[in-house]
């Protein structure tokens, strides 16, 4: 409470984490304990996709029963994966997400995969100048327009954690920054 003379409190780097369904929470589970127990970083977790969406087993519980506080929940309203309702989600995500950084901005903000939720977000972010931390950038599913938008997103993100070299390679043929590149 008190500032002791000539020393300013630190203030702590605030992480948001974007999850939208089990899948990729599964997979951010380990960085978000490790991300609580640092003391300089701050976390705040957003729920989107399919964990809100009872037909997909409402998954936010699961983050909730790890102990894990949601901060934001965003809905997109998906009522299927055809492709106006797609566009239709990606365009109310953008909606949602902007409006939800206009009055919380996060430091960093981490993100995993290919998903339409996630890419809405990402272009938010992006338009907010809100760096992005993208955690399986340089995969591939053939056949699926899921590359278009891993790939778009990478081209937005700041920091790319890949899971081998050659994604990391492919991120690279993209036209990242090598030095922002982590296997």
């Amino acid at each position: 409470k008190y500032i002791k003379k000539n020393k300013m409190p630190v203030k702590k780097k605030k992480i948001l984490i974007v999850t939208g369904n089990r899948a990729d929470y599964g997979l951010l589970k380990k960085l978000i304990s490790e991300i609580k127990k640092n003391k300089s970083l701050s976390l705040k977790i957003l729920a989107t996709g399919s964990h809100l969406i009872k037909k997909y087993g409402y998954t936010l519980n699961e983050i909730k029963n790890d102990k894990n506080k949601v901060d934001y929940k965003v809905n997109l309203s998906i009522n299927s994966d055809k492709p106006y309702d797609i566009s239709k989600a990606i365009s109310f995500g953008i909606d949602k997400f902007s409006k939800n950084l206009s009055y919380d901005r996060p430091d960093l903000a981490i993100v995993l995969g290919d998903r339409y939720e996630i890419f809405s977000f990402v272009v938010s972010a992006n338009i907010h100048g809100v760096p992005i931390g993208h955690l399986h950038g340089g995969e591939i599913t053939q056949g699926a327009i899921d590359d278009s938008l891993r790939h778009s997103i990478t081209k937005m993100s700041d920091i790319h954690f890949v899971a081998n070299k050659i994604y990391g390679e492919r991120v690279r043929q993209l036209g990242e920054n090598p030095k922002m590149i982590f296997n």
